[in-house]
């Protein structure tokens, strides 16, 4: 299933084939370190294994490849709340650090927005961002999210308290 595909990137699902290439990209420091502790480092084959098999089965797609020249070199995925939340969607993402800068992300970020709202009966997407992670905020503003909330000390990574942001797009 392709949802995009544009001259920068296509947005498709995870394939066993990806797995080379999800590890490649994955086992990077400069990513770990702005993800969930869920996210290792060092990232393994049996890390990427495991991954793949978890959203293997995902139907609507909720984890997509980012391929960019025939390769996968980064992941969005897009989770439906429950409960009281479920109304509510979080995205999270990550891209090889040789494509950063290239102004990729805020397209990835609104092709998925708009189908995470066509797909799901949500009416808003957050993600949250490390207050230390100044680019990932920047994508966000540039993918159409608005800063709405900034949460003191709730985020404990790599030895360093951190606050943690809160970015949210509404189904206008």
């Amino acid at each position: 299933m392709k949802i995009y595909d544009g001259a920068d990137f296509k947005l498709r699902k995870w394939s066993g084939a990806d797995l080379d290439s999800l590890v490649k990209y994955a086992d990077n420091r400069n990513i770990a370190k702005w993800m969930t502790n869920k996210f290792p480092h060092p990232y393994t084959r049996e890390d990427g294994e495991a991954f793949l098999s978890l959203i293997a089965n995902d139907h609507p797609v909720k984890v997509f490849a980012i391929e960019i020249a025939g390769e996968a070199v980064g992941s969005i995925g897009i989770f439906p709340q429950a409960d009281v939340h479920e109304k509510n969607a979080e995205m999270g993402y990550w891209l090889a650090e040789e494509y950063w800068g290239r102004g990729i992300m805020p397209k990835v970020i609104q092709e998925v927005a708009a189908y995470g709202f066509q797909t799901f009966d949500i009416v808003q997407i957050f993600a949250r961002p490390f207050s230390s992670n100044l680019n990932s905020q920047r994508v966000l503003e540039k993918a159409g999210f608005t800063f709405e909330a900034r949460i003191k000390n709730a985020i404990f990574k790599n030895g360093e308290m951190m606050d943690e942001l809160i970015y949210v797009k509404h189904n206008d």
